[in-house]
């Protein structure tokens, strides 16, 4: 940020104010020598900053004031937070910034220190725009997920920046307001601070589209008396029975936010008048720690007894808290004239938590950490740490899945584990361990088995069902919800691709060295533009999964087209192999010999040709040359796509007869013995060798059978159809692939 130093402005004489209302506010939360340090914490910034503003005239020393003020007040943090929420903008183009952090050490300790190291990298960086400053964001992020109270802390500097947001420039206000919406109201949600997160987002409308805010903002002044009498009918009942009932209770009603009145009109798209949950009711609770349970459900069958309940809108974060502690029973119910209505029910405690998320988890916890939220930072440094991860999908993948409700499901053993709703089983298996998503093939929720793309609900009994065989599809990312999930497969995913490039780029090594060609970089870059490609890995990938033949790349650097067969063949296959092939003298045709000892070509078991049959060569990168039928279902896919691998066939005359597979489809009436009749006749009579039987039969009396057996040529096949066709019984038979 720019600065305007030794700028006095009416703002300077804030900041005594300000400090002293700071002071007010930790006096009763800290002790003496706490309180000594706040002191001392402020004169030494004072000391450093003086009376430096920035560019828009803010004193620095009252913008670092008063997010202490939101830390301790708002947020609800002890003096280390506190310490290092005044402390943060001390080092602003200050030289020997490690000096200094080794001298607040020294002074104030080794947690403000770290964390203020933290803030530091956050503020050194430019974040202005995702796409271009992505490697930023993910360094942004790593710094975030650190300390959580530099999360906290950051949280509420942005929210005094948001608050004074006026005095900025226009485009330092949308670069703040963008920012604050797409990533720090999301951290604010997650780590619980409901109340700041509404703030947020409150605010980052009202620069982003005014219109919209100051409309819903008129409107929700015009209702505000018709929605207080609504309010003070509906409660009056659920007050009396609760009175008789001598629980210790306070009710208020919560307005929606304006940018969640916004977003709902957006999504829903209805108008202002037909968002039906413009408020909620909180009945709040004075309970002792070991009754809140109970006491939350009792007063729930209090409200569901007056008031009718839409049962699919029941949420009970009671029993089973949100990972960010939040404690509540929600319900909706049907209020007088017919309108819905949200209650919420919870105690005092469970209030502050709501309010303070997770500086108050923390209080009501004795200093302990949120166990469940470590690990969600935890896995947030996984994610970004992976070299394979895109931080724009990342952030799009935060923003949008941060506001999901967790629902919980249970291991085979009992073990409760919380996933993001909407989860699929495939995100679960993920979410255990990342090989056991890699591996996984379905499972069983409920007892019921069920694919990797069932999509898992609150209270499931979920196993896994993995195997060795199974590796991650580029179609699983089209169901996964969860970022860990989807770089996880990401990851994965480019992991064989790197090893299938591997093996592409010793293959086309291989043939520039049999074709005495130089392999470099100029070659490469020439076949990657023809192939219209970004990376050399694709190119290597390409050519190992057989979708660009070497022989391409070949003719495009030489500038040649091969004539014969035999020339083509010679560059496609190894020079040994070459020897064991022959070509006709005159036409030219790959000849294929009967005996099939010794040779390199196969005869390809989707068409299983015969001598008889018209053919053709298929040139294939792994396994040599493959003989097709004409007629062969691939024909003609490999025909249009790799017309250059295509070569010309025919049988070789010759009296040696040698053996080949063929497949017959027969047909006919269901009766006893015909099967055995036709077995017979191919042994005996025509002395077939069988090689597999297979029949089936439905309930209108036909069977249909698939024979494989030795023939010796097409004519010989052709003898054999025509005589079982002369069996009685026999309806249909022709030849199979």
């Amino acid at each position: 940020m720019n600065l305007i130093k030794n700028n006095t402005t009416p703002h300077t004489e804030d900041v005594p104010i300000v400090y002293s209302e700071l002071r007010s506010i930790c006096a009763p939360l800290l002790g003496d020598e706490e309180l000594a340090l706040v002191d001392k914490a402020f004169e030494y910034v004072k000391q450093i900053i003086g009376d430096k503003c920035w560019e828009w005239g803010e004193p620095i020393l009252h913008h670092s004031v008063e997010v202490a003020k939101i830390v301790v007040k708002e947020v609800g943090l002890g003096v280390d937070s506190i310490l290092t929420a005044i402390l943060h903008n001390a080092f602003e183009e200050q030289e020997g910034a490690e000096l200094k952090y080794a001298e607040i050490e020294k002074l104030f300790g080794r947690p403000v220190k770290n964390m203020l190291e933290g803030i530091n990298k956050i503020n050194g960086l430019d974040t202005e725009t995702i796409s271009v400053h992505s490697e930023n964001y993910r360094r942004l992020m790593l710094a975030l997920s650190g300390d959580v109270r530099v999360i906290l802390i950051k949280i509420a500097d942005r929210l005094h920046d948001m608050r004074t947001l006026d005095w900025v420039s226009d485009q330092l206000k949308h670069k703040y307001a963008s920012e604050t919406s797409y990533l720090y109201a999301p951290l604010a949600h997650r780590m619980g601070l409901y109340v700041i997160k509404s703030e947020l987002e409150d605010l980052a409308l009202r620069t982003l589209n005014a219109e919209a805010y100051k409309y819903i903002e008129n409107r929700l002044k015009e209702t505000e008396v018709q929605r207080q009498n609504f309010v003070a009918d509906f409660v009056r009942p659920i007050s009396e029975r609760l009175k008789k009932k001598n629980f210790k209770f306070e009710m208020k009603s919560r307005t929606k936010s304006i940018y969640s009145i916004w977003n709902k009109m957006n999504k829903s798209k209805v108008d202002f008048d037909e968002v039906f949950d413009l408020f909620a009711i909180r009945v709040i609770l004075d309970s002792k720690l070991e009754e809140e349970k109970s006491e939350c459900w009792q007063v729930y069958s209090m409200v569901t007894e007056t008031y009718q309940p839409n049962t699919e809108r029941m949420r009970d974060w009671v029993s089973i808290p949100k990972s960010n502690g939040y404690e509540s029973l929600h319900t909706t119910v049907m209020g007088p004239g017919g309108k819905w209505v949200e209650v919420q029910i919870r105690t005092q405690r469970m209030d502050e938590v709501a309010e303070k998320g997770l500086a108050a988890h923390w209080k009501y916890k004795g200093g302990k950490g949120n166990k469940e939220l470590d690990e969600w930072l935890s896995s947030i440094r996984e994610i970004l740490e992976s070299k394979e991860t895109s931080i724009v999908d990342f952030i799009d993948d935060f923003q949008k899945n941060i506001y999901d409700d967790e629902i919980f499901v249970f291991t085979p053993k009992g073990d409760l584990k919380k996933i993001s709703g909407g989860a699929t089983l495939l995100d679960f298996a993920y979410d255990i361990h990342s090989h056991l998503g890699d591996q996984c093939t379905g499972g069983k929720v409920n007892g019921r088995h069920v694919t990797i793309k069932h999509v898992l609900k609150n209270g499931d009994q979920v196993e896994i069902e993995t195997s060795k065989n199974q590796k991650p599809k580029v179609d699983w990312l089209e169901f996964v919800t969860t970022s860990k999930a989807k770089n996880r497969i990401k990851s994965s995913l480019n992991e064989a691709k790197k090893l299938e490039a591997a093996h592409g780029k010793e293959i086309i090594l291989r043939k520039f060295k049999n074709w005495k060609l130089e392999f470099n970089d100029e070659a490469i870059r020439l076949a990657i533009k023809h192939f219209k490609l970004k990376y050399a890995i694709d190119l290597y990938y390409n050519i190992s999964v057989e979708k660009i033949d070497p022989l391409e790349i070949k003719n495009l650097i030489t500038g040649k087209e091969e004539k014969s067969e035999q020339e083509r063949v010679a560059q496609m296959v190894p020079e040994e192999e070459l020897k064991s092939l022959h070509f006709s003298e005159g036409e030219d045709f790959l000849v294929i010999d009967n005996n099939l000892e010794h040779v390199t070509y196969k005869l390809a078991p989707c068409c299983n040709p015969i001598p008889g049959d018209n053919i053709f060569g298929f040139v294939t990168i792994k396994e040599g040359i493959k003989i097709h039928r004409h007629s062969c279902p691939n024909a003609k896919d490999m025909m249009e796509r790799y017309p250059y691998r295509v070569i010309k066939a025919r049988w070789k005359n010759a009296d040696v007869r040698n053996a080949f597979q063929a497949t017959i489809r027969i047909s006919g009436d269901d009766q006893i013995g015909l099967i055995g009749e036709i077995t017979n006749s191919l042994a005996k009579d025509f002395q077939i060798q069988i090689r597999s039987i297979s029949v089936d039969s439905d309930n209108k009396g036909e069977f249909f059978g698939t024979i494989r057996l030795l023939v010796f040529d097409t004519g010989h096949l052709e003898f054999v159809m025509q005589r079982l066709k002369q069996i009685n019984g026999v309806r249909h038979v022709s030849r199979g692939d």
